[in-house]
């Protein structure tokens, strides 16, 4: 350790953390989980990002890689290891205004990324909370307000620089590694330190943005109706549907559809919309244009003790029916979670299923359960929970890695189904064969 964390403090240029200085408390946790690593180490080069990587192998301690920190499973920090976290690599550059091509440094937050694509009028479909890190949504997917008409966060990336666990520097792209560049679009931070992203944008108008509120008894009809509509909507249409809803009044509180149509044009967004609002008694309609960067919300930092239980699966239309009639009985009862249910389908299915390593490209819908506060709270309404997706397991599978709470092994193969996970355990193999990189939905070296 020693003489591991004496090269440290002379190849390492960024800024050292430690157990008892005055950034330390802030430093040591992550928006979601409290931890006590021994080091934190925030990089200003990727000659850091070398230095620092070299030193966990060295020093063999755990390794958490914190790009937003907003991870539910709390990778983004550990109790006695070490920390790299990448906040000041943050850059957002347009590099080729022809081909609309971004890099985007490792450490940077979609709202950084909005607010510097919004004078250019450009956008990457991303996700919808403006402090999530690029980094982790981009690695396990990126589902937000654009992914029906411009597909997954990952699909739109097409070359990412990676410092590995080895400390060497490789470039990810469909022609220079093409096998790490299919494992990074889907395999989380298995394979090293993503320092940079490179992104195709696309040209935007401001959008229509909001919610459209129906009362709880009419749950049944509204959300078939709701899935039925999505189904042959324009892809420019993208939906939620919320309900038990804790800050609108829980089970008692209104069916929410949250809409985002992906243009300008009134009429257009009129008739994609319309059907929506007439699905049952509208209580509210707060749809509006609005800036494309305003569709990101701002995210919730929980005080100290408070827990978040995230648990996640996708439906395939013919399951749709069920699963939905299951959520609208679920959402009255006492205790119940809050579920979202997630549009996807359009530009994510019209991508092969082997393409990348989201696995999970045919579903029609995600349905997402979140139970938040202190730990009397969340093992109360466990009972509840696990009855829910008892009742959904006939119907739904699979899970995505950005709204999971946990890392079990049932949960990596949900994530991963067999040739997937098989295929990543190779790449493994050959960019990290002594697994440093394990905080994560881990995949063993083959």
């Amino acid at each position: 350790m020693s003489s591991a964390l004496e090269t440290l403090r002379r190849d390492f240029g960024g800024t050292v953390i430690e157990p008892g200085g005055a950034e330390y408390e802030a430093a040591a946790r992550s928006v979601v989980a409290a931890g006590s690593p021994a080091f934190v180490l925030r990089p200003g080069s990727v000659a850091d990002v070398r230095a620092a990587v070299r030193f966990a192998e060295a020093a063999r301690l755990v390794l958490s890689v914190r790009g937003g920190g907003h991870g539910f499973a709390g990778f983004g920090t550990n109790d006695g290891g070490v920390v790299i976290d990448l906040a000041r690599l943050a850059t957002v550059e347009i590099i080729d205004k022809e081909r609309h091509l971004v890099r985007i440094g490792g450490g940077a937050t979609w709202g950084q990324v909005a607010a510097a694509l919004a004078p250019h009028g450009l956008a990457i479909s991303s996700g919808d909370t403006r402090s999530v890190g690029v980094g982790g949504l981009t690695l396990s997917g990126g589902i937000g307000w654009k992914v029906r008409k411009h597909g997954l966060a990952l699909d739109n990336l097409v070359a990412a620089e990676l410092v590995t666990a080895g400390g060497q520097v490789v470039r990810a792209s469909a022609a220079e590694e093409p096998e790490l560049f299919w494992a990074l679009r889907g395999g989380g931070g298995n394979f090293g330190v993503v320092t940079a992203f490179e992104f195709a944008a696309h040209p935007t108008t401001d959008v229509f943005h909001g919610r459209i509120t129906f009362p709880p008894q009419e749950a049944a009809t509204v959300l078939q109706g709701w899935a039925d509509h999505l189904r042959t909507a324009p892809e420019e249409l993208t939906s939620i549907a919320n309900v038990a809803n804790p800050f609108a009044g829980g089970p008692e509180g209104p069916i929410e559809i949250l809409v985002t149509f992906d243009g300008d044009d009134p009429e257009l967004a009129a008739r994609a919309i319309g059907p929506i609002r007439r699905l049952g008694t509208v209580i509210d309609d707060e749809v509006a244009l609005i800036p494309y960067a305003d569709t990101l919300v701002e995210g919730l930092t929980p005080p100290p003790g408070i827990r978040f239980v995230s648990r996640s699966a996708f439906v395939g239309e013919e399951s749709v029916p069920a699963v939905l009639a299951v959520l609208a009985e679920a959402r009255a009862a006492q205790g119940a979670p809050f579920i979202s249910v997630r549009s996807v389908g359009g530009a994510v299915a019209r991508v092969p299923g082997d393409a990348t390593a989201y696995a999970h490209r045919r579903a029609e819908l995600m349905v997402v359960t979140n139970v938040v506060g202190p730990a009397p709270v969340v093992e109360a309404a466990r009972p509840a929970l696990d009855t829910l997706w008892g009742r959904l397991a006939p119907h739904a599978g699979g899970a995505y890695a950005n709204f999971l709470a946990s890392a079990t092994e049932e949960d990596v193969a949900a994530v991963y189904p067999p040739r997937t996970y098989r295929r990543l355990a190779v790449v493994k193999r050959r960019f990290d064969p002594a697994n440093l990189f394990t905080r994560n939905h881990n995949v063993r070296p083959l």
